[in-house]
Order: structure tokens, then sequence, then C-alpha cells
């Protein structure tokens, strides 16, 4: 069996009165569906830096800091089946993040010149994200999302 795939995904949350999720869509290709920031760990690179830079890179963030590891899951790629291995970590937004925007992805990876409409949605989510990434969301803080069903 070939080693997994290291990666990371991020719940990057901006505390409201309803805790809201940064979730982002690719112009242009709605196929592709909403998701959250997520990508592989590089050589030599933490999970935790590795994180911070896929929200760096997919949205533009720069502010946003690691609350904690929430969990790690080892599921196959949906359309290749080559294992990987993810960890999903909780991260803080600032409370004056915008609303939405789009970013335009430089650098060199496989997302290199695609733009991504950002914008932040509140908990709980009124639809599944895109291959499964809101599986460990209610790890977050069960309390935040209890709260967000009641002002629904």
């Amino acid at each position: 069996m070939s080693r997994p795939r290291i990666r990371v995904a991020a719940y990057v949350v901006r505390h409201r009165p309803v805790p809201e999720l940064l979730v982002f869509d690719h112009v242009g290709m709605p196929e592709a569906g909403t998701q959250v920031p997520a990508g592989g760990v590089e050589a030599g690179e933490e999970p935790h830096e590795a994180v911070l830079r896929e929200v760096a890179e997919e949205s533009g963030l720069l502010t946003a800091t690691v609350v904690r590891l929430i969990a790690v899951e080892d599921r196959p790629h949906p359309a290749t089946g080559q294992p990987r291995r993810t960890s999903f970590f909780h991260l803080r937004a600032p409370d004056d993040a915008p609303d939405a925007w789009e970013h335009h992805v430089r650098g060199e990876g496989d997302d290199a010149g695609l733009t991504f409409g950002c914008r932040f949605l509140p908990l709980p989510l009124g639809r599944p994200l895109a291959d499964d990434q809101d599986i460990w969301l209610d790890r977050v803080d069960p309390r935040w999302l209890t709260a967000a069903r009641r002002h629904q």
C-alpha cells in the first residue's frame, strides 16, 4: 500500500452572535463546490504551519490563528482513490474580517491563477461542503452550533 498524501483543512471561524465559517467557491467552476481552505503539507512543514499557509494561499486571509487540531481523518481521494490523511484544524478569524471578497491565487501550486469567491457563512451550514469537508465541523465547539441553531 502506498503512503498517504498528508493534508490539512481549516475551519476558520469568525466569532459573532452566530458563529460564521470561512468558505470559498471557484469562480467560474461551480462543479468544484463550496469548500474550506485545504491542501497538502510540504516537506519539512509542520501541519499547524501548513494550515495557516493554505488559508493565506486560498483566501488571502493573513490574520487567522490556530486554535487547535480537531481530527485526523484517513480517507481516500474521492476521484483517484489514492490514500490521504487530513488533519482538520479550528482557526479563529479576526472579528473585523470582511464578509465576502474575491481572492486571486498566486504562486506555483495547483490553484495558481484561479479566483476564489470567499465568504463567511453562519453555522450551522445550510448544505454540505464539497468532499464532505464539513464532517468534523461539530467538533469546533458544539455549544456554538447549538446556539446558532436557536438563531435560525
